[in-house]
């Protein structure tokens, strides 16, 4: 919150006694000044000086009375909050004064403490609107799109043209291209950004739970319902709700979701009062709907209902003229996040990701840097730590990445021993000198050696 010495109050009123009094006053709790006798000096310091709070009368006289003053400065300076004085104001005045976007109004003669507490209020409203609006663009930042490919490019001015708007949003694409992104990015670009996101996935909510999860429930609507439940749809009302995985919802949810968008209305389970609900609807699927409407599974009066604006994220083999960036970008956050020196791509080990389809698409290679980082103790990623990770050139020269293994322990234990065998070669067999390359100690490597069943005599090359 602002110091009292760096917010900045303009009076603006024709009596100069008022002017003095509130001035003097002002100025002893440590706030920058400036006085106006009139409407146009008013208009004139606003544009000059860049109040953030005005002390406005309403009756002066001249070109612009306070009223004329209000309706000039919103739209020249919205961001300035005005307090309207005046010592013969009516109810209709007031009214009028605050629908064209007072703050608030207050009569003369003036009590001190009163002028005090709305001041205070504003500056905290003005303190607090700077932090939400410091948090929006730094996870704004941190959901920035990365890549400039013609269909990214594409796709970034779409929604950028889109975001703004209410429109509702159906983005299609296959596992791992990133829709949660692109819905992320919409919902933070718009007007909505400072009310709720809310997600759903479709796909992972019970069938016998499903009203309970999207509509609430009263207290003891069921057995188990010990007390409300607020259901997503009214979490995300001011907001934006994002259906993921909307193609692998059952038909009997598709029928209760259809009818709460069109109405925009719905009762909790157990409940009787309908409730009211403003939320934005982006959805997502990696199914063709057109196909699954075809054949049954998808009703087709749901899609034209969420199908406004599409959007279609395009897999990372038909962009991999973004890989460098995607990859420097997941080396970046996984160096912060973890705490390492940033490891740094050769142009070696760029141009051999570039060899691979990346069936899983981002996400697939979002894991597949985050493996680096952990078993690759070097500050340059090389193609040697491409192939440690598991990505691996057949004979027919495409690339693949080891799928076989279970788990990520299982994982990290055979790209170990691979890296280990691969260092005691570089080092003829020495266990001492390979130690101390690799970062262990001498016995540590041993006991490693041991657990993995290396056979030495097959590294003393």
């Amino acid at each position: 919150m602002k110091n009292n010495s760096e917010v900045k109050i303009l009076v603006v009123d024709d009596e100069e006694s008022i002017r003095q009094v509130l001035s003097a006053s002002l100025e002893d709790d440590g706030f920058q000044v400036q006085t106006a006798a009139d409407g146009e000096e008013g208009l004139r310091k606003i544009g000059s000086f860049v109040p953030d709070i005005v002390l406005l009368d309403i009756w002066m006289p001249g070109k612009f009375d306070g009223l004329g003053v209000l309706e000039q400065s919103r739209n020249s300076h919205p961001e300035v909050q005005i307090i309207m004085m005046s010592g013969h104001g009516t109810i209709e005045t007031a009214v009028r004064a605050t629908k064209m976007g007072a703050w608030d109004f207050v009569e003369k003669p003036l009590s001190m403490d009163k002028v005090s507490i709305l001041i205070s209020n504003i500056i905290a409203f003005q303190s607090e609107k700077s932090e939400k609006t410091a948090l929006l663009n730094k996870l704004r930042k941190n959901i920035a799109i990365i890549g400039e490919s013609q269909p990214m490019i594409r796709l970034k001015e779409m929604i950028a043209k889109v975001a703004p708007t209410d429109s509702w949003a159906l983005i299609t694409g296959e596992n791992g291209t990133g829709k949660e992104m692109i819905a992320q990015n919409i919902h933070y670009l718009s007007s909505r950004a400072g009310g709720p996101f809310i997600e759903v996935n479709c796909a992972a909510i019970p069938e016998d739970l499903i009203e309970s999860e999207l509509f609430g429930h009263e207290r003891g609507a069921f057995t188990g319902a010990t007390q409300r439940k607020l259901g997503r749809f009214e979490l995300a009302d001011g907001g934006t709700i994002f259906l993921d995985e909307i193609g692998d919802m059952s038909s009997r949810t598709q029928a209760k979701i259809l009818r709460l968008l069109e109405e925009q209305r719905f009762e909790r389970v157990g409940g009787v009062h309908s409730i009211e609900i403003n939320v934005r609807v982006l959805a997502a699927t990696n199914k063709n709907l057109q196909e699954e409407i075809q054949s049954g599974k998808f009703r087709e009066d749901l899609y034209h209902r969420i199908n406004v604006i599409p959007f279609h994220v395009p897999p990372l083999r038909d962009r991999l003229g973004d890989l460098p960036s995607l990859a420097i970008h997941f080396s970046q956050y996984f160096a912060k996040s973890g705490g390492h020196l940033e490891r740094r791509f050769s142009q070696e080990s760029l141009e051999a990701l570039a060899k691979y389809k990346w069936p899983g698409n981002v996400r697939e290679l979002k894991n597949f840097v985050e493996r680096i980082y952990i078993l690759w103790p070097n500050d340059i990623i090389t193609e040697e730590a491409l192939q440690l990770a598991g990505l691996k050139a057949s004979e027919a020269g495409e690339f693949n990445i080891l799928t076989d293994l279970d788990s990520l322990r299982e994982a990290r234990a055979h790209f170990e021993k691979q890296f280990i065998i691969r260092k005691l070669e570089e080092n003829k067999g020495n266990i001492s000198k390979t130690a101390e390359v690799i970062g262990l100690e001498r016995s540590h490597l041993h006991r490693k050696i041991k657990a993995f069943g290396i056979d030495m005599r097959e590294t003393d090359t």
